[in-house]
Protein backbone atom coordinates (compact mmCIF):
# COMPACT_ATOMS: atom_id res chain seq x y z
CA UNK A 1 0.00 0.00 0.00
CA UNK A 2 2.96 2.05 0.97
CA UNK A 3 4.72 1.94 -2.33
CA UNK A 4 1.35 2.24 -4.45
CA UNK A 5 0.64 5.74 -2.39
CA UNK A 6 4.42 6.28 -3.42
CA UNK A 7 3.99 5.58 -7.44
CA UNK A 8 0.74 7.91 -6.69
CA UNK A 9 2.61 10.68 -5.56
CA UNK A 10 5.20 10.36 -7.96
CA UNK A 11 3.23 10.49 -11.24
CA UNK A 12 1.09 13.45 -9.96
CA UNK A 13 4.30 15.46 -9.23
CA UNK A 14 5.64 14.39 -12.47
CA UNK A 15 2.53 15.26 -14.37
CA UNK A 16 2.04 18.00 -12.61
CA UNK A 17 5.74 19.93 -13.34
CA UNK A 18 5.19 18.75 -16.97
CA UNK A 19 2.18 19.96 -18.04
CA UNK A 20 1.73 23.23 -15.93
CA UNK A 21 5.58 24.18 -15.47
CA UNK A 22 6.36 27.60 -14.61
CA UNK A 23 7.85 30.36 -16.93
CA UNK A 24 10.39 32.78 -14.98
CA UNK A 25 10.25 36.51 -16.50
CA UNK A 26 12.11 39.29 -15.44
CA UNK A 27 11.04 42.87 -14.99
CA UNK A 28 13.68 45.17 -14.29
CA UNK A 29 12.62 48.74 -13.61
CA UNK A 30 13.88 51.67 -11.73
CA UNK A 31 11.50 51.20 -8.56
CA UNK A 32 13.71 53.78 -6.98
CA UNK A 33 15.33 56.30 -8.10
CA UNK A 34 14.24 59.60 -10.71
CA UNK A 35 11.52 58.01 -12.38
CA UNK A 36 9.93 55.94 -9.25
CA UNK A 37 6.25 57.60 -9.11
CA UNK A 38 6.21 55.80 -12.82
CA UNK A 39 7.36 52.46 -12.48
CA UNK A 40 4.78 51.06 -10.16
CA UNK A 41 2.08 51.45 -13.00
CA UNK A 42 4.58 50.29 -15.50
CA UNK A 43 5.22 46.92 -13.47
CA UNK A 44 1.49 46.08 -12.85
CA UNK A 45 0.99 46.61 -16.97
CA UNK A 46 3.25 44.06 -17.87
CA UNK A 47 2.07 41.89 -14.87
CA UNK A 48 -1.29 42.09 -16.54
CA UNK A 49 0.02 40.49 -19.65
CA UNK A 50 1.69 37.62 -18.40
CA UNK A 51 -1.34 37.32 -15.51
CA UNK A 52 -3.56 37.23 -18.38
CA UNK A 53 -1.48 34.37 -20.71
CA UNK A 54 -0.80 32.67 -17.32
CA UNK A 55 -4.62 32.05 -16.39
CA UNK A 56 -5.85 31.27 -20.54
CA UNK A 57 -4.27 27.85 -20.20
CA UNK A 58 -3.33 28.25 -23.86
CA UNK A 59 0.41 29.23 -22.97
CA UNK A 60 2.69 25.85 -24.24
CA UNK A 61 0.18 24.16 -23.40
CA UNK A 62 -0.76 25.31 -20.07
CA UNK A 63 2.39 26.73 -18.45
CA UNK A 64 1.86 29.46 -16.34
CA UNK A 65 4.31 32.68 -15.39
CA UNK A 66 5.80 33.84 -12.58
CA UNK A 67 7.72 37.78 -12.38
CA UNK A 68 11.10 37.84 -11.01
CA UNK A 69 11.40 42.14 -10.35
CA UNK A 70 14.74 43.90 -9.97
CA UNK A 71 15.10 47.81 -9.39
CA UNK A 72 17.52 49.17 -12.23
CA UNK A 73 17.83 52.43 -9.88
CA UNK A 74 17.67 53.89 -13.57
CA UNK A 75 20.71 55.56 -12.94
CA UNK A 76 22.94 53.80 -11.95
CA UNK A 77 24.36 51.56 -14.26
CA UNK A 78 26.56 48.83 -12.06
CA UNK A 79 23.69 48.11 -9.79
CA UNK A 80 21.62 47.94 -12.72
CA UNK A 81 24.02 45.12 -14.06
CA UNK A 82 23.93 43.48 -10.80
CA UNK A 83 20.03 43.22 -10.59
CA UNK A 84 20.01 42.20 -14.23
CA UNK A 85 22.89 39.40 -13.19
CA UNK A 86 20.75 38.71 -10.08
CA UNK A 87 17.66 37.82 -12.07
CA UNK A 88 19.44 35.95 -14.90
CA UNK A 89 20.74 33.69 -11.76
CA UNK A 90 17.44 32.77 -11.39
CA UNK A 91 16.49 31.44 -14.81
CA UNK A 92 14.26 33.56 -16.46
CA UNK A 93 13.57 33.55 -19.74
CA UNK A 94 13.23 36.84 -21.04
CA UNK A 95 13.62 40.59 -19.70
CA UNK A 96 10.45 43.26 -19.71
CA UNK A 97 13.24 46.53 -18.97
CA UNK A 98 14.72 47.95 -18.58
CA UNK A 99 13.57 51.62 -18.68
CA UNK A 100 16.08 54.48 -18.66
CA UNK A 101 18.35 54.29 -21.49
CA UNK A 102 21.92 54.54 -19.68
CA UNK A 103 21.08 51.60 -17.92
CA UNK A 104 19.10 49.82 -20.75
CA UNK A 105 22.43 50.03 -22.69
CA UNK A 106 24.27 48.69 -19.82
CA UNK A 107 22.27 45.30 -18.73
CA UNK A 108 22.10 44.82 -22.70
CA UNK A 109 25.68 45.00 -23.62
CA UNK A 110 27.33 43.71 -19.90
CA UNK A 111 24.65 40.40 -18.84
CA UNK A 112 21.76 40.12 -21.27
CA UNK A 113 23.20 39.88 -24.81
CA UNK A 114 25.90 37.74 -23.61
CA UNK A 115 24.14 35.65 -22.20
CA UNK A 116 21.77 35.45 -24.74
CA UNK A 117 18.50 36.72 -23.06
CA UNK A 118 16.02 38.87 -24.90
CA UNK A 119 15.37 42.55 -23.47
CA UNK A 120 12.15 44.54 -24.41
CA UNK A 121 12.46 48.02 -23.13
CA UNK A 122 9.60 49.79 -22.62
CA UNK A 123 10.83 53.33 -22.37
CA UNK A 124 14.73 53.33 -23.32
CA UNK A 125 14.33 55.86 -25.97
CA UNK A 126 18.35 56.96 -26.81
CA UNK A 127 19.03 57.48 -30.37
CA UNK A 128 22.31 55.52 -29.26
CA UNK A 129 20.49 52.47 -28.61
CA UNK A 130 19.60 51.95 -32.14
CA UNK A 131 23.25 51.18 -33.23
CA UNK A 132 23.53 48.99 -29.94
CA UNK A 133 25.10 45.75 -31.09
CA UNK A 134 22.61 43.46 -29.59
CA UNK A 135 22.78 40.11 -31.71
CA UNK A 136 18.88 40.31 -32.28
CA UNK A 137 18.63 40.34 -28.72
CA UNK A 138 17.40 43.78 -27.57
CA UNK A 139 13.64 45.21 -28.84
CA UNK A 140 11.73 48.43 -27.29
CA UNK A 141 8.36 49.33 -27.55
CA UNK A 142 9.03 52.92 -27.20
CA UNK A 143 10.22 55.02 -30.38
CA UNK A 144 13.64 56.67 -30.67
CA UNK A 145 14.16 60.17 -29.03
CA UNK A 146 15.23 60.98 -32.68
CA UNK A 147 11.93 61.13 -33.59
CA UNK A 148 10.22 62.64 -29.81
CA UNK A 149 12.85 65.32 -30.46
CA UNK A 150 11.57 66.36 -33.65
CA UNK A 151 7.75 65.82 -32.52
CA UNK A 152 8.65 68.13 -29.44
CA UNK A 153 10.20 70.60 -31.72
CA UNK A 154 6.99 70.77 -33.77
CA UNK A 155 4.82 71.38 -30.65
CA UNK A 156 7.51 73.95 -29.90
CA UNK A 157 6.99 76.03 -32.60
CA UNK A 158 2.93 75.30 -33.49
CA UNK A 159 2.80 77.35 -29.75
CA UNK A 160 4.63 79.91 -31.14
CA UNK A 161 8.28 79.94 -28.77
CA UNK A 162 10.54 82.32 -30.33
CA UNK A 163 13.28 81.56 -28.19
CA UNK A 164 14.23 78.99 -25.58
CA UNK A 165 16.55 77.52 -23.44
CA UNK A 166 17.11 74.21 -22.47
CA UNK A 167 18.23 72.00 -19.95
CA UNK A 168 19.19 68.28 -19.75
CA UNK A 169 19.65 65.66 -17.27
CA UNK A 170 23.35 64.40 -17.59
CA UNK A 171 23.54 61.20 -18.78
CA UNK A 172 22.61 59.56 -22.18
CA UNK A 173 19.10 59.99 -22.61
CA UNK A 174 19.09 63.94 -21.66
CA UNK A 175 22.09 64.77 -23.61
CA UNK A 176 20.66 62.32 -26.97
CA UNK A 177 16.52 64.21 -26.37
CA UNK A 178 18.78 67.66 -26.48
CA UNK A 179 20.76 67.17 -29.21
CA UNK A 180 17.83 66.45 -31.48
CA UNK A 181 15.52 68.68 -29.63
CA UNK A 182 17.84 71.61 -30.20
CA UNK A 183 18.82 71.07 -33.58
CA UNK A 184 15.16 71.11 -34.87
CA UNK A 185 14.28 73.84 -33.03
CA UNK A 186 16.83 76.29 -34.48
CA UNK A 187 15.93 74.64 -37.97
CA UNK A 188 12.30 75.94 -37.04
CA UNK A 189 13.36 78.97 -36.68
CA UNK A 190 13.54 79.22 -32.89
CA UNK A 191 16.19 80.96 -31.10
CA UNK A 192 18.14 78.61 -28.18
CA UNK A 193 19.51 80.63 -25.57
CA UNK A 194 21.32 77.79 -23.94
CA UNK A 195 21.92 74.43 -23.56
CA UNK A 196 22.92 73.30 -20.23
CA UNK A 197 23.08 70.05 -18.32
CA UNK A 198 22.28 69.44 -14.84
CA UNK A 199 22.65 66.82 -12.49
CA UNK A 200 20.60 64.66 -10.66
CA UNK A 201 20.33 64.27 -6.92
CA UNK A 202 21.09 67.63 -5.58
CA UNK A 203 18.95 69.61 -2.88
CA UNK A 204 19.08 73.16 -4.60
CA UNK A 205 18.80 73.70 -8.23
CA UNK A 206 19.17 77.99 -7.95
CA UNK A 207 22.36 77.80 -9.29
CA UNK A 208 21.12 75.94 -12.49
CA UNK A 209 17.90 78.17 -12.58
CA UNK A 210 20.16 81.57 -12.05
CA UNK A 211 22.16 80.34 -15.34
CA UNK A 212 19.34 79.48 -17.45
CA UNK A 213 17.95 82.61 -16.39
CA UNK A 214 20.36 84.93 -17.84
CA UNK A 215 20.64 83.19 -20.93
CA UNK A 216 16.93 83.93 -21.14
CA UNK A 217 13.80 82.52 -22.67
CA UNK A 218 10.06 82.38 -23.10
CA UNK A 219 10.13 78.74 -22.08
CA UNK A 220 12.64 76.60 -20.52
CA UNK A 221 12.77 72.90 -22.05
CA UNK A 222 13.54 70.75 -19.04
CA UNK A 223 14.25 67.43 -20.67
CA UNK A 224 14.87 65.46 -17.15
CA UNK A 225 13.05 63.06 -14.64
CA UNK A 226 10.09 64.35 -12.59
CA UNK A 227 11.23 62.91 -9.48
CA UNK A 228 14.61 64.51 -9.61
CA UNK A 229 16.36 67.15 -11.29
CA UNK A 230 13.97 68.48 -13.65
CA UNK A 231 11.75 69.19 -10.82
CA UNK A 232 14.43 70.90 -8.86
CA UNK A 233 14.57 72.91 -12.12
CA UNK A 234 11.09 73.80 -12.16
CA UNK A 235 10.91 74.23 -8.34
CA UNK A 236 14.08 76.84 -8.34
CA UNK A 237 12.38 78.04 -11.82
CA UNK A 238 8.86 78.85 -10.21
CA UNK A 239 10.51 80.50 -6.51
CA UNK A 240 12.24 83.06 -8.22
CA UNK A 241 10.53 84.17 -11.46
CA UNK A 242 13.09 82.82 -13.71
CA UNK A 243 10.45 81.06 -16.02
CA UNK A 244 6.72 80.28 -15.77
CA UNK A 245 6.04 78.32 -18.78
CA UNK A 246 8.17 74.48 -18.85
CA UNK A 247 8.67 72.35 -22.31
CA UNK A 248 8.41 68.88 -21.00
CA UNK A 249 9.92 65.95 -22.04
CA UNK A 250 8.23 62.69 -21.83
CA UNK A 251 10.51 61.71 -18.74
CA UNK A 252 9.44 65.02 -16.89
CA UNK A 253 5.41 63.60 -17.48
CA UNK A 254 3.76 62.19 -14.63
CA UNK A 255 1.05 62.94 -11.92
CA UNK A 256 3.66 63.52 -9.09
CA UNK A 257 4.53 66.48 -11.00
CA UNK A 258 1.05 68.11 -11.02
CA UNK A 259 0.56 66.99 -7.43
CA UNK A 260 3.70 69.32 -6.94
CA UNK A 261 3.03 72.40 -8.57
CA UNK A 262 -0.23 72.27 -9.60
CA UNK A 263 -1.92 75.16 -11.36
CA UNK A 264 1.36 77.03 -11.33
CA UNK A 265 2.73 74.54 -14.75
CA UNK A 266 -0.66 75.95 -16.77
CA UNK A 267 1.49 77.10 -19.39
CA UNK A 268 3.50 74.16 -19.74
CA UNK A 269 3.50 71.69 -22.55
CA UNK A 270 5.69 68.30 -23.84
CA UNK A 271 5.31 65.30 -25.45
CA UNK A 272 5.52 61.71 -25.06
CA UNK A 273 4.90 58.17 -26.96
CA UNK A 274 1.20 57.19 -26.85
CA UNK A 275 -1.83 56.97 -28.76
CA UNK A 276 -5.76 58.24 -28.63
CA UNK A 277 -6.48 55.36 -31.20
CA UNK A 278 -9.74 53.71 -29.53
CA UNK A 279 -9.08 50.47 -31.18
CA UNK A 280 -5.11 49.85 -29.28
CA UNK A 281 -5.37 53.05 -26.74
CA UNK A 282 -8.37 52.78 -25.45
CA UNK A 283 -9.07 49.12 -25.56
CA UNK A 284 -5.85 49.02 -23.21
CA UNK A 285 -7.49 51.64 -20.70
CA UNK A 286 -10.46 49.56 -20.47
CA UNK A 287 -8.03 46.57 -19.66
CA UNK A 288 -5.96 48.11 -17.19
CA UNK A 289 -8.84 49.63 -15.57
CA UNK A 290 -10.28 46.87 -15.00
CA UNK A 291 -7.38 45.56 -13.11
CA UNK A 292 -6.73 48.37 -11.15
CA UNK A 293 -4.24 49.73 -13.05
CA UNK A 294 -4.17 53.53 -14.01
CA UNK A 295 -2.77 53.85 -17.70
CA UNK A 296 -2.99 57.17 -17.86
CA UNK A 297 0.97 57.68 -17.18
CA UNK A 298 3.89 57.28 -19.85
CA UNK A 299 5.30 53.72 -20.79
CA UNK A 300 2.06 51.60 -19.52
CA UNK A 301 1.14 50.47 -22.68
CA UNK A 302 4.48 49.62 -23.97
CA UNK A 303 4.60 48.16 -20.87
CA UNK A 304 2.23 45.74 -21.77
CA UNK A 305 3.04 45.39 -25.03
CA UNK A 306 6.61 44.43 -24.08
CA UNK A 307 5.51 41.08 -22.05
CA UNK A 308 2.71 40.77 -24.62
CA UNK A 309 5.75 39.98 -27.31
CA UNK A 310 7.88 38.29 -25.40
CA UNK A 311 4.51 35.93 -24.76
CA UNK A 312 3.45 35.20 -28.28
CA UNK A 313 6.96 34.87 -29.48
CA UNK A 314 7.81 31.86 -26.97
CA UNK A 315 4.31 30.33 -28.36
CA UNK A 316 5.25 31.13 -31.86
CA UNK A 317 8.61 28.93 -31.07
CA UNK A 318 6.48 26.64 -29.29
CA UNK A 319 9.18 26.88 -26.46
CA UNK A 320 10.38 29.22 -23.56
CA UNK A 321 13.91 28.53 -25.25
CA UNK A 322 15.58 31.86 -24.90
CA UNK A 323 17.07 31.84 -28.68
CA UNK A 324 13.85 30.56 -29.53
CA UNK A 325 11.70 33.70 -28.41
CA UNK A 326 14.44 35.92 -29.97
CA UNK A 327 14.11 34.42 -33.42
CA UNK A 328 10.16 34.73 -32.92
CA UNK A 329 9.45 38.46 -31.70
CA UNK A 330 9.38 40.09 -35.47
CA UNK A 331 7.16 38.02 -36.21
CA UNK A 332 4.36 38.06 -34.19
CA UNK A 333 5.04 42.15 -33.90
CA UNK A 334 4.90 42.73 -37.66
CA UNK A 335 2.57 39.95 -38.83
CA UNK A 336 1.06 39.80 -41.62
CA UNK A 337 -1.81 38.01 -40.26
CA UNK A 338 -4.55 38.30 -37.43
CA UNK A 339 -4.78 41.53 -35.82
CA UNK A 340 -4.68 41.22 -31.95
CA UNK A 341 -5.04 43.61 -29.31
CA UNK A 342 -4.53 43.99 -25.37
CA UNK A 343 -7.34 41.81 -23.67
CA UNK A 344 -6.83 39.22 -27.04
CA UNK A 345 -3.88 37.09 -25.68
CA UNK A 346 -5.79 33.98 -25.19
CA UNK A 347 -6.96 34.33 -28.81
CA UNK A 348 -3.31 34.85 -30.54
CA UNK A 349 -2.14 32.16 -28.17
CA UNK A 350 -4.49 29.98 -29.58
CA UNK A 351 -3.88 31.25 -33.42
CA UNK A 352 -0.40 30.30 -32.84
CA UNK A 353 -0.63 26.89 -31.28
CA UNK A 354 -2.74 26.23 -34.72
CA UNK A 355 -0.08 27.14 -36.73
CA UNK A 356 -1.38 30.22 -37.41
CA UNK A 357 -0.52 33.90 -38.21
CA UNK A 358 -0.67 36.67 -36.39
CA UNK A 359 0.29 40.91 -36.11
CA UNK A 360 0.29 42.24 -32.38
CA UNK A 361 -1.25 45.66 -32.57
CA UNK A 362 -1.35 45.38 -28.56
CA UNK A 363 -1.77 48.93 -27.14
CA UNK A 364 0.22 51.03 -28.81
CA UNK A 365 -0.30 49.75 -32.32
CA UNK A 366 2.77 47.96 -32.19
CA UNK A 367 5.14 47.89 -35.52
CA UNK A 368 8.96 47.34 -35.63
CA UNK A 369 11.72 49.12 -37.89
CA UNK A 370 14.13 46.35 -39.15
CA UNK A 371 16.15 46.87 -36.04
CA UNK A 372 13.26 46.08 -33.62
CA UNK A 373 12.56 49.48 -32.32
CA UNK A 374 8.97 50.57 -32.49
CA UNK A 375 7.75 53.55 -34.89
CA UNK A 376 5.27 54.65 -32.82
CA UNK A 377 2.98 57.60 -32.35
CA UNK A 378 3.31 60.57 -29.80
CA UNK A 379 0.65 62.93 -27.78
CA UNK A 380 0.45 65.91 -27.68
CA UNK A 381 0.26 67.09 -23.49
CA UNK A 382 -0.54 70.19 -22.18
CA UNK A 383 -1.47 71.22 -18.63
CA UNK A 384 -4.66 72.64 -18.05
CA UNK A 385 -6.18 72.94 -14.30
CA UNK A 386 -3.23 71.95 -12.60
CA UNK A 387 -3.79 68.67 -14.60
CA UNK A 388 -1.68 66.99 -17.67
CA UNK A 389 -4.47 66.34 -20.27
CA UNK A 390 -4.37 65.09 -24.19
CA UNK A 391 -3.95 67.88 -27.01
CA UNK A 392 -3.66 65.84 -29.67
CA UNK A 393 -1.93 62.47 -31.21
CA UNK A 394 0.80 63.19 -33.24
Amino acid sequence: MKKLFIAAFIFVSTFTTNTFAEVKMGIILGFTGPIESLTPAMAASAELAFKEASDSGSLLDGETISVVRADSTCVDSAAATAAAEGVIAQGVAAIMGADCSGVTGAIASNVAVPNGVVMISPSATSPGLTALDDKGFFFRTAPSDARGGQILANITKDRKIKSVAITYTNNDYGKGLADVYAAAVKAHGIKVTIISAHEDGKADYSSEVATLASAGGDAVAVIGYLDQGGKGIIQGSLDSGAFDKFILSDGMIGDSLTDAFGKDLNKSFGSMPGSMNEKTAGTFASVAKAAGIDSSGPYTGESYDAAALIILAMQAGGSADRASIAKNVMDVANGPGTKIYPGELKKGLDLLAKGKKIDYEGATGVSFTSVGEAEGSFLEKEIKGGKFKNKKQR
